[in-house]
């Protein structure tokens, strides 16, 4: 059990871990740590976490476990705010969708990668934000990715995954730069895809009309672009190599499909269309 559960950013991904691990009683306490005390007000008003500190020095004190779920581009700002007030059998944590970066800012503050800080991912969420959006089963039976260094202690990474199992979630391991590149193709780059076509549509003329008759499908492919903006800023700009290189394969594809629709090529547009279904459909079953 965990004993004193400290989390830095109490929104979807956090408020979600406090909810699932306060149902099955895995948790003692959870205290909440941010700038904003309205909204940790909130997460104390709809039974997230128990108490709250702006000051995250206090925050993280006496916590034996402490996740940060905040954009990557404040990560290292809090590394350097928690630094040296973490207790000595504490384990750090966080849920950054691009692990080089995270690791990286650890660096930076910490001087190496402690062996106590078990960089993580939990491959769940909604197109929704805040700590109202949190569910006490957005982790059930979803993945989560540890992404532990070769000098990480093997009891953090145990405590680390008793916590996400003990939230629902499946979790594995894996290398930190294979993770961003797995992560660059199926999360970022169709995030990157949704903004982009909303953008595009929503500067025509027409844009009115356009969206006025959009259907389901717009919508489901559009679903993600109400994502939280500024974490997908921070993520495009932490892993920009892996997801520039599937922006660029994708480039080339849609250049292709442009070739086979401009050439009337419905042959070579079926086989595009049925492999493209059996690849999505093998993916649903499974």
């Amino acid at each position: 059990m965990i004993n004193s559960l400290c989390i830095i950013g109490v929104g979807l991904i956090g408020g979600s871990l406090a909810r699932a691990l306060r149902a099955t009683g895995y948790c003692k306490e959870v205290v909440g740590g941010g700038r904003d005390p309205q909204h940790l007000q909130q997460a104390v008003d709809l039974g997230v976490i128990d108490r709250f500190d702006t000051d995250l020095a206090a925050a993280v004190a006496g916590a034996d476990m402490v996740l940060v779920a905040v954009p990557l581009g404040a990560m290292q700002t809090v590394f350097e705010k928690i630094r040296d007030h973490l207790e000595d059998n504490a384990v750090l944590t966080d849920a950054g969708s691009a692990k080089g970066s995270v690791i990286e800012a650890a660096q930076r503050v910490f001087g190496s990668v402690p062996a106590w800080f078990v960089p993580g991912h939990p491959i769940a969420g909604t197109e929704n934000s805040g700590v109202s959006a949190s569910l006490p089963d957005l982790y059930h039976d979803r993945r989560v990715i540890l992404t532990p260094m070769e000098n990480t202690d093997v009891s953090a990474v145990s405590r680390v995954r008793r916590m996400w199992e003990a939230a629902g979630a499946k979790v594995t391991e894996m290398d930190s730069i294979h993770h961003d590149a797995v992560l660059a193709a199926t999360s970022h780059l169709p995030h990157v895809l949704a903004f982009t076509l909303v953008n595009s549509l929503g500067r025509t003329g027409d844009r009115e009309e356009l969206f006025a008759y959009a259907a389901g499908g717009f919508r489901d492919f559009t679903r993600i672009a109400s994502s939280d903006p500024v974490m997908w800023r921070d993520i495009c700009l932490a892993n920009g190599d892996a997801i520039l290189l599937r922006i660029d394969q994708f480039i080339e594809d849609l250049q292709a499909l442009r070739r086979s629709v401009q050439e009337e090529d419905g042959e070579r547009l079926l086989d595009l269309f049925e492999s493209a279904k059996q690849v999505r459909d093998a993916f649903i079953e499974k």
